[in-house]
């Protein structure tokens, strides 16, 4: 009771075998191949030059606005100098310099 496998013939007309004939068949690709092709040459960096050296420069301000608010100790632990505490330097400059690099931050990430 073996049953004999026969192979399938396909059959076409003369009129499919001219349509067939003229019609070009395009070579197949993978898909995930293109996909991946027009992503990677598609695909901007979300920031350009000038947003990283605004970032870069409001890094340094801020950076630069802590190493200004250092300070602030007596030589002489024993004496209280409120113009080494209070001085401009520390409370004015440094606070000034740090707010202006968030600012700078800001407007760096916004900036399109």
């Amino acid at each position: 009771m073996s049953k004999s496998k026969s192979k399938k013939k396909v059959v076409l007309s003369k009129k499919e075998n001219k349509t067939a004939a003229k019609t070009k068949v395009a070579p197949t690709t993978s898909r995930r191949s293109r996909t991946a092709a027009k992503t990677l040459n598609d695909e901007k960096l979300l920031f350009n030059k000038n947003n990283f050296v605004l970032i870069t420069g409001g890094l340094v301000l801020v950076f630069l606005g802590m190493i200004m608010m250092l300070g602030g100790s007596m030589p002489d632990p024993n004496t209280w100098d409120p113009d080494i505490i209070y001085s401009t330097r520390i409370t004015v400059i440094g606070p000034i310099l740090i707010l202006a690099g968030l600012v700078i931050e800001i407007y760096a990430i916004f900036k399109k």
